[in-house]
């Protein structure tokens, strides 16, 4: 058996079969960010992030922790990326992040989600907005 670790000390049995999804809010303006927002649980997923993805659907994103960055190369289709203390308070944005580019590297990002490009003015999210995230059931 696999065990992983999740935030806050929670550990659940890795199975192929099922992906872990949670629901994250923009809890300082109460706006749905994202509703199947895949977690990276593994360094194999935080490393493969979205490369083999044609695009991202409304709702969808992948929440890679820990994470002080990212990048889009190989990826055919722009992104939003929201960095995140350990607190889930926003410390960084990058909007639009174009195919074959990377963010800059923060010690202050302890994660980072990445959505559909355009989510993050729709919601609206900025620095500063704490996060919620729920456990999908």
């Amino acid at each position: 058996m696999d065990f992983c670790f999740f935030p806050a000390g929670m550990m659940r049995q890795k199975t192929k079969e099922r992906m872990r999804l949670v629901k994250i809010w923009n809890a300082s303006n109460e706006q749905l960010i994202g509703d199947r927002i895949e977690i990276a649980e593994t360094s194999f997923a935080r490393m493969r992030g979205l490369l083999g993805r044609k695009s991202l659907d409304e709702g969808e994103g992948l929440w890679i922790s820990p994470s002080s960055g990212v990048h889009t190369v190989g990826m055919s289709f722009a992104i939003d990326v929201l960095g995140m203390d350990k607190n889930l308070r926003v410390v960084r944005i990058w909007e639009r992040l174009a195919p074959w580019r990377a963010t800059s590297l923060s010690l202050r990002t302890h994660s980072v989600i990445e959505l559909p490009a355009g989510r993050i003015a729709e919601v609206p999210v900025r620095v500063g907005d704490r996060l919620r995230i729920e456990l999908r059931v």
